[in-house]
C-alpha cells in the first residue's frame, strides 16, 4: 500500500544518514550506490516529501528525523525479539552473535563525575553495549528529537515527543575560584565583579556561568572576558590555574577547596542544575536496564531528586 513504510526502505534511510553517503550506505547493506538511491526516492514518494538533503555527509530533514526514529524503534524492537527468542546466541558459524547498541546523549560533567560509575552494573550483561554522546544538558534532547540517541541525561523535564522523563536528582556547582584571582578580581559584591571578571567557560553554548551571575547580580551575566575549555577535567583545571573563575561541579571541586588551591566565590551561594532521564517509550530490557542502573547511580551521587 503507498501509505505504508516499508522496512526495508527505512532501515536503508538510517543507514545513509548513519553512513553518511549514499556509497557508504550501499557498502553496509551490500547492495549498489543505485539500489540504495532508489530506494530512497521510493520511500520519499511513499512519504511525500523530502527525507534527506543531498550533502556531505548526507543529513535528514525535519520529516526525515521522524522515519530514523521509527528505524531505530524498529531495529532496538527486532534485537529485544530476537534475544527473547534465543536467537542471539552463536551463529552457525560459532561466530558471537552482534551486541546490543544502545546510543545515550550524556552532559560532560555528569560523564566526569558519577555517569561512568553507574555503567559497572552492566558488566554482568556482555552484550549490551554502549555508544555514549557528549553533549550541554540543556541540549542532549535535540539528540533524542533528532532520532540520534535512546535517552538522554538532560535538564529539560518537558518531554520529547514519544519520550518519558525520569527525575534524576540535581548536580551541585560550586562557583569557586584560587586565592589570588579571588584577592584581584572578585572584591566587592557580586555586581561590581561579576560584568569585568574573567570567567571560565565549557563552550560557547554554555550558559551556567551567565545565569549563576544573574542570579547573583538580578540580572547581570558575567563577563565577556571569558576562556571557553570544552572539558569537563579541562574546565576545572583552567580555574585551579587561575584563568578565571567558574563553577564546578561539588565533586570536583572539594579537594581544592580543602587543600586551599581554591576558594569559594560566593561562600553562601550555590547553583543546582535539576538532571532527567528522558528515554523513548520502548518496551526494550535492554533500555530499561540501563535506565535502572542510572537511576541508582544518580540517587547516590545526585542532590534530592527534582519533580517532573
Amino acid at each position: 500500500m503507498k501509505n505504508e513504510l516499508p522496512h526495508d526502505l527505512v532501515r536503508t534511510l538510517l543507514a545513509v544518514v548513519d553512513e553518511g553517503t549514499f556509497d557508504a550506505a550501499a557498502a553496509v547493506l551490500h547492495v549498489t550506490p543505485s539500489a540504495v538511491s532508489q530506494r530512497v526516492k521510493a520511500l520519499e514518494q511513499r512519504a511525500g516529501r523530502v527525507l534527506l538533503t543531498r550533502t556531505r555527509p548526507v543529513r535528514a530533514t525535519e520529516s526525515g528525523q521522524v522515519v530514523v526514529r521509527y528505524a531505530r524503534q524498529l531495529a532496538r524492537l527486532e534485537g529485544d525479539a530476537r534475544a527473547a527468542l534465543g536467537m542471539d546466541g552463536e551463529s552457525d558459524a560459532g561466530t558471537a552473535a552482534a551486541p546490543t547498541w544502545l546510543a545515550i546523549a550524556v552532559n560532560a560533567d555528569s560523564l566526569a563525575t558519577w555517569f561512568v560509575p553507574a555503567l559497572s552494573a552492566l558488566t554482568q550483561d556482555a552484550r549490551i553495549h554502549l555508544d555514549l554522546r557528549r553533549e550541554d544538558e540543556a541540549h542532549t534532547t535535540e539528540l533524542l528529537r533528532e532520532g540520534e540517541v535512546l535517552a538522554a541525561v538532560t535538564s529539560s523535564p518537558d518531554p520529547v515527543a514519544g519520550c518519558s522523563v525520569r527525575p534524576l536528582g540535581a548536580m551541585r556547582y560550586l562557583p569557586v575560584a584560587t586565592p589570588a584571582f579571588a584577592a584581584r578580581w572578585l572584591t566587592g559584591e557580586p555586581g561590581d565583579w561579576a560584568p569585568r571578571a574573567p570567567v571560565v567557560c565549557f563552550d560557547r553554548r554554555d550558559d551556567l556561568q551567565d545565569a549563576f551571575a544573574r542570579e547573583a547580580t538580578g540580572g547581570r551575566p558575567a563577563s565577556r572576558l571569558r576562556h571557553y575549555v570544552p572539558s569537563s577535567e579541562g574546565f576545572a583545571q583552567a580555574v585551579t590555574a587561575g584563568l578565571g573563575w567558574g563553577l564546578v561541579p561539588e565533586e570536583e571541586a572539594s579537594a581544592g577547596l580543602r587543600s586551599g588551591a581554591l576558594v569559594a566565590v560566593l561562600p553562601d551561594r550555590t547553583f543546582d542544575v535539576p538532571l532527567f532521564w528522558q528515554q523513548w517509550r520502548l518496551d526494550s530490557p535492554a533500555l530499561a536496564v540501563v535506565a535502572e542502573a542510572v537511576a541508582s547511580a544518580a540517587a547516590h551521587s545526585l542532590r534530592n531528586p527534582p519533580t517532573a
